[in-house]
């Protein structure tokens, strides 16, 4: 099965796939790919009968679902990759990461279920599309994609409702006999890629008991529920996602200096921008480079690339330290920087009432000062 795909984001970095949902395409990702393809390559791909991929007669298996990922990642040469999959997309990724573990580095689940039944409703779903086509399944799929104040937009209406009536009939029809087939719960256990599951509070297909399931049966996962969010949580809430992919994905330790800095490179400008750390680095001198060669490895290869807390929460704690010990530039530098983190101005407000009280009101209000303007300037 040749897979269409999209390949993104820097050559020699790590790579992630992004795997979609029964009845979307790869534009599901359409709001994670460029925060991801700042740090990650981001191989996006359609599902058999989904977008640019062709269906051919069913029914499929998880097997078949997952042996076209390791073909598409040997076709490009790729030995082993993150992998982040929405509903039957996270069903691909619990398969490739019991049966083909070698291959599957970091893993997040998103909406998703270990065994999605009765299997007579999946197949009844099947025949119905056979008959009626895609087009049929618009109106009942998007109740239960997105929570109501999101599901009746037209922007969305659009663009999924459309991903959905152009599905193929028979492509869609064989993913439904996938499910009906799918029992994964007995092989969680065999999984050993650090999992990430996440669930929407207000999803029916897949409620949070699923991702507990899934986080019971695999050693050191952890759930993650988002509200307001339905079955397409990525598509409802992208900040948190984007934020929830890049703390996960990142976390992988560096095994050596050269890795080290080449992963302290990255996250450094995910965090600080590519303009700012391409500035910097055009000011290096035989004088500075020791030390930007330090600071990229261990502030940035090691401390920031760690997963003991969120980025936005190390953003956060690095303003307070910066306000406090009176950093002015650095301090300026990590306000735009916690932004890009997705650090809210209210947030930036609350750490420096903290700074008042705990290091004193002149650093706070030297810090506030800066802050505002630098605020005034984003808006």
């Amino acid at each position: 099965m040749n897979l269409n795909y999209e390949l993104t984001g820097p050559q020699d970095a790590p790579v992630v796939v992004l795997s979609n949902s029964l009845g979307t395409d790869l534009t599901l990702w359409d709001e994670q790919v460029p925060a991801l393809s700042r740090e990650f390559r981001v191989l996006r791909y359609d599902q058999r009968g989904h977008g640019g991929t062709p269906g051919g007669p069913g029914p499929y298996s998880l097997a078949d679902l997952g042996g076209d990922v390791l073909a598409l990642l040997d076709e490009l040469g790729i030995a082993r990759a993150h992998f982040a999959g929405v509903s039957l997309g996270g069903m691909t990724g619990m398969w490739l990461a019991e049966h083909a573990p070698e291959r599957i580095d970091r893993l997040v689940l998103i909406c998703t279920s270990a065994a999605l039944g009765p299997a007579s409703m999946w197949r009844e779903r099947a025949a119905a599309v056979r008959a009626d086509g895609t087009r049929a399944m618009v109106q009942p799929s998007l109740p239960k994609w997105f929570t109501p104040a999101m599901a009746d937009r037209e922007d969305v209406v659009a663009k999924f409702g459309g991903m959905l009536a152009a599905a193929d009939d028979e492509g869609y029809a064989a993913c439904c006999e996938a499910i009906a087939d799918m029992d994964l719960l007995d092989g969680l256990g065999s999984i050993q890629a650090p999992t990430l599951v996440v669930a929407g509070a207000e999803d029916p297909a897949t409620p949070p008991s699923h991702a507990e399931r899934i986080a019971a049966g695999i050693d050191g996962a952890r759930v993650e529920v988002l509200s307001p969010a339905a079955h397409l949580a990525n598509a409802e809430q992208p900040g948190t996602v984007n934020r929830l992919l890049l703390d996960h994905f990142s976390a992988a330790p560096p095994a050596d200096d050269r890795s080290r800095r080449e992963a302290g490179m990255r996250v450094r400008r995910a965090v600080l921008s590519d303009e700012h750390v391409d500035r910097a680095n055009s000011r290096i001198t035989p004088f500075t480079e020791g030390f930007q060669d330090f600071i990229t490895r261990y502030a940035w290869g090691e401390v920031w690339h760690g997963d003991g807390v969120p980025r936005t929460t190390r953003s956060m704690l690095t303003l307070a330290i910066l306000a406090a010990l009176g950093c002015e530039d650095e301090f300026a530098m990590h306000v735009r920087a916690a932004r890009r983190n997705g650090v809210t101005p209210e947030e930036i407000r609350e750490v420096l009432m903290h700074v008042a009280i705990y290091a004193g009101v002149p650093r706070a209000n030297t810090a506030f000062a800066r802050a505002a303007a630098i605020l005034d300037e984003a808006e």
